[in-house]
């Protein structure tokens, strides 16, 4: 099966720039409606409940990198599969992470949070651990075959696409928000239920320009993805189960861990400037698009059926006092 893949990392998948337009349009539009629902009341939660904010960062920039890296060692796919997972565990949450724990009955505030935090200094992180992790794999496999990546990641290149894709909308969603507060909340629902899906026709989009190179790889990069989604799913689930954070914050860790912007890192690999649309990478991103939703849905299917104590709102969590009489 694996056999298939042999020849994977000189293939290259082609857009026309139409295509790339919308591919730019859509993950725009998605991130506009993600910051709709960021409110800087949203970051208060991080002092009423830090633990479980700084343990969901943490899993996410940078126990999840490390671990990725380390399955790569283990399962040692193909070089540009190995790059597409370590860019998908460099990418922020995804724009479904919220639906998802709400889904699973987590805890909502957390979740909004940690997409907030995530989003908002992507422009910098994703850069950062792509650049130090797929540099590392890149040095360790240069020893050992040619790598038909870039050696050298360009940073500042990354850096402007994601400020472009990500910073610009939220910037702009986040202001909308503010200055019109009844248009947010009549119009909130419907943009984020479009923005589900518009992210689907996005990722199908994808896949279906290349059908040809469908028969050939979908088996084997699902095997790896159910690898990945395995991995970043349990992270999460570790960290904060070692931490003894509430069962509600261990689901909404869980995953924010588990899904990642999966769109961000397509956008990124067919950026020319880039990756030139890489065979291996795009596949791996397009795949994990999809499988991250059938997984994350169908686990948050099965966690909701299991009952949990109610969880306290932030105000419930603070220390009460007693009136003093003079």
């Amino acid at each position: 099966m694996f056999e298939a893949l042999k020849n994977i990392d000189e293939v290259r998948l082609n857009f026309s720039p139409e295509g790339l337009l919308f591919m730019n349009i859509t993950l725009a539009f998605i991130m506009f409606g993600v910051a709709l629902e960021i409110k800087t009341d949203n970051f208060k939660n991080i002092f009423y409940n830090p633990k479980s904010a700084i343990l969901g960062v943490i899993s996410q920039v940078l126990i999840l990198p490390g671990l990725t890296f380390l399955l790569i060692m283990i399962i040692n796919p193909p070089a540009s599969i190995a790059m597409g997972m370590i860019l998908i565990a460099a990418c922020p949450g995804g724009n479904i992470s919220n639906f998802i724990s709400a889904l699973a009955r987590g805890n909502i505030a957390l979740s909004v949070s940690l997409t907030a935090f995530a989003t908002i200094t992507a422009t910098l992180i994703t850069p950062a651990n792509f650049a130090f992790w797929g540099g590392m794999y890149a040095r360790y496999y240069q020893n050992i075959n040619h790598l038909n990546i870039p050696i050298e990641i360009d940073f500042l290149q990354m850096t402007q696409t994601v400020f472009l894709l990500l910073g610009l909308p939220l910037i702009l969603g986040m202001w909308f928000s503010h200055k019109f507060p009844n248009t947010t909340k009549r119009i909130l629902k419907k943009v984020k239920i479009s923005s589900i899906v518009v992210y689907m026709i996005f990722i199908v989009g994808a896949i279906y320009a290349n059908l040809e190179f469908i028969p050939t790889y979908v088996l084997p990069i699902a095997v790896f993805t159910l690898f990945l989604n395995t991995q970043t799913l349990l992270t999460g689930f570790f960290v904060a189960t070692v931490a003894k954070v509430s069962r509600q914050d261990r689901r909404t860790i869980s995953i924010e861990t588990g899904i990642q912007n999966s769109g961000l890192a397509l956008v990124l690999i067919f950026n020319p400037k880039l990756f030139n649309g890489n065979g291996g990478m795009a596949f791996m991103a397009a795949w994990w698009g999809i499988w991250q939703m059938i997984s994350g849905i169908g686990l948050a299917l099965i966690l909701s059926r299991i009952k949990l104590p109610k969880l306290l709102t932030a105000k419930e969590t603070l220390p009460k006092t007693k009136n003093l009489k003079k």
